[in-house]
């Protein structure tokens, strides 16, 4: 009976150790605080008094020095943001975002066929948009990546999840590490899947 109350004593203070290695990161953007460290399981939040309009705006953000792949995401998402009012715009941040590469042909008509109509997605990811307010964010603009266990699995990789107003499950942006200088890059946006309706468009509501 001893034995087994010394593995069961172990066994708690093992899962009470690894509980405390989940990492919560918060990052206020216009602050000055930052952090580098990456770690499987964190969320960061990041926050934006105005969205950029155009690259030079976007250069501007502390973000911008490419060095956290959960701010490349929010930066992604900001620049999504800019496709409603100025396609061009949001494309040259994209391109700026993408680093060594630049956006397809492809990659701009899959934009175009998933906003088209629908640009209110990228706005359905900041806190406070929802459906019923037709995904209008609470300003300041605040956004949260997240990570999971299998973010990091490969090197050099990165898949960072953001949650949708809209949306069930979280969504992903794909990055891309450059290994001379480790900053991370866009590599594919994958969260511009359709969300539910907002009302002042559902036939329903």
């Amino acid at each position: 009976m001893r034995r087994i109350l010394s593995i069961a004593a172990a066994l708690a203070a093992t899962l009470t150790l690894l509980a405390g290695c989940s990492t919560i990161q918060k990052v206020v953007n216009n602050t000055g605080i930052n952090t580098s460290s990456i770690v499987n399981g964190s969320v960061k939040t990041y926050t934006f008094y105005n969205l950029p309009e155009n690259l030079e705006e976007l250069k501007k953000l502390p973000e911008a020095n490419m060095k956290d792949p959960y701010g490349v995401a929010a930066l992604t998402i900001a620049a999504l943001c800019r496709y409603e009012t100025n396609p061009d715009d949001c494309y040259e941040m994209l391109n700026w975002l993408k680093g060594p590469e630049s956006l397809s042909s492809y990659e701009k008509q899959f934009i175009r066929e998933r906003l088209q109509g629908k640009t209110y997605k990228p706005r359905s990811y900041f806190q406070g948009a929802t459906p019923a307010n037709n995904y209008t964010p609470r300003t300041p603009y605040k956004l949260t990546p997240e990570s999971n266990p299998y973010s990091f699995q490969q090197s050099g990789w990165a898949t960072i999840w953001l949650r949708s107003g809209g949306a069930d499950n979280p969504r992903s942006i794909k990055l891309r590490q450059k290994a001379s200088t480790g900053e991370w890059f866009l590599n594919d946006i994958q969260c511009l899947s359709d969300i539910r309706t907002p009302a002042n468009e559902d036939p329903w509501n």
